[in-house]
């Protein structure tokens, strides 16, 4: 192996780790770029072209694989064990300075449609909920493994272990999201909520959890109310969204064309029936690339509105292929974790991102059938939007590096198995002198001893 001459043929062969999740990551940021230069229309200003959007992903696509081929590069499960048990200390304080409404030169919170989830470090941006989805899930799987290797210090009793480095950490970052975003709220606080469970917590801790978390909600609509509905705003959105009872379809067909009240009715149904209509569109086949109407008329297509895009273009053939990827994903997630062995921390890592992952890209699915309120959810690592990108493309990595340390483990059991194969080669022997004893033929007496201390060692 070692004097095999290296070609482009056989680069796939030299790759480690998992190929199904390589070829997963290489098709999803395929199906981005081409999509980024049919769906962006709306995002040009001024004299940029859609070359110019192409030219800029393709910059965020190389800062991606980049970060990728980093992590996939790390052969140490230390080292990201190390980096995990901070994660929440990262996550506390990019909510903390969110909240705070901070505005310096340095760092700034940045609002936008009435909800802060952008921080501004000069001219860089960073979606604050995108960072803390894979620093949380780090995090926890970290904590449960810590939990389980008694390496926690400060308290003695475990209860106090399990409330103070798991079970706090999940509730404070599930109130602190709250105020930006309800659906990013009850979406990380689910995925949490998984990785606690499948890292070993007991029914009845989850039980108590999942109803201090009930609480705690409860408590913040309370608040909503009290202050007349101008404490976290956010609240009412989502209570909006639920308990929606006008019919504005009814109201846009009433209304006098080109009067207010047309126009209110008319923006409240505008994306998510465009997107219907972009399903509709789109047929078996689709339109083909660079055929999209409603592009036009979704503003944010490009984000919220992703897989809509992609049916309208590429038909339900291209939306099938997007929804295999995310579910070979999940498939490959299984066969990764139990090569982990008995290591917990990888083991919750793996399932955890790649729950993130594919339970983000089929809740954006479900708002694109309006199956459910709208979230702004967007399709991982292909929809636009560059902390998005170079957070899952971080979680990617990860992932590559511990299916890459299995695989290195697996290859290491089985060269210390080698003696079952010298083993089995032994008994073909036996078997024949066996044979050629019974034909007749003649056996020398050491090679008879052997032959009967073989015929009695297998009870022959």
């Amino acid at each position: 192996m070692a004097d095999k001459k290296r070609t482009v043929w056989n680069f796939f062969e030299r790759i480690e780790g998992d190929k199904v999740v390589w070829i997963i990551v290489l098709m999803l940021i395929l199906i981005s770029i081409v999509c980024i230069f049919s769906s962006t229309s709306r995002l040009l200003e001024g004299t940029q072209t859609r070359v110019d959007m192409v030219r800029k992903q393709l910059f965020v696509v190389t800062g991606g694989l980049v970060l990728i081929l980093i992590c996939y590069n790390i052969k140490s499960i230390k080292f990201f064990r190390w980096l995990s048990k901070w994660g929440f200390a990262l996550s506390a304080v990019l909510l903390l300075l969110l909240l705070s409404r901070i505005n310096t030169p340095i760092v700034r919170s940045v609002e936008i449609n009435g909800a802060r989830r952008i921080l501004q470090f000069g001219g860089l941006q960073i979606h604050v909920f995108e960072v803390i989805k894979v620093a949380m899930v780090l995090y926890l799987a970290w904590a449960l493994d810590a939990f389980k290797k008694k390496e926690l210090k400060w308290f003695k009793k475990d209860i106090w272990k399990k409330i103070m480095y798991i079970y706090l950490p999940f509730l404070v970052t599930l109130i602190m999201i709250l105020p930006g975003s309800n659906s990013a709220a009850l979406f990380i606080g689910g995925i949490m909520f998984i990785v606690i469970l499948l890292g070993g917590g007991n029914l009845k801790d989850m039980a108590i959890l999942a109803a201090a978390a009930v609480v705690l909600l409860a408590g913040c609509w309370g608040i909503y109310e009290i202050s007349g509905k101008k404490a976290l705003g956010r609240i009412g959105t989502a209570i909006s969204r639920i308990y929606e009872n006008e019919d504005w379809e009814q109201k846009v067909l009433d209304a006098r064309p080109g009067s207010d009240e047309y126009y209110k009715a008319l923006d409240k149904i505008r994306q998510p029936y465009s997107a219907k209509i972009a399903i509709k569109e789109g047929g078996v086949l689709g339109k083909g690339p660079g055929q999209s109407t409603q592009r036009y008329v979704v503003p944010d297509i490009s984000e919220d509105y992703m897989y809509s895009f992609i049916i309208e273009e590429y038909g339900l053939w291209g939306a099938l292929i997007v929804i295999m990827l995310y579910v070979s994903l999940l498939a490959r997630a299984s066969i990764i974790v139990r090569n982990c062995g008995k290591e917990l921390y990888p083991k919750m890592c793996v399932a955890g991102l790649c729950l993130l992952i594919s339970g983000q890209a089929f809740l954006h699915m479900f708002v694109n059938a309006d199956i459910g309120p709208m979230t702004g959810q967007t399709l991982p690592l292909i929809s636009h939007g560059n902390s998005a990108f170079l957070c899952f493309s971080l979680a990617f990595g990860i992932i590559l590096s511990f299916s890459r340390i299995a695989q290195r483990r697996i290859e290491k059991e089985q060269r210390d198995a080698l003696p079952l194969i010298e083993l089995k080669e032994n008994v073909q022997a036996g078997l024949d002198d066996l044979d050629a004893f019974e034909s007749g033929e003649p056996v020398e007496e050491e090679e008879g001893e052997e032959l009967n201390d073989e015929m009695n060692e297998y009870g022959i």
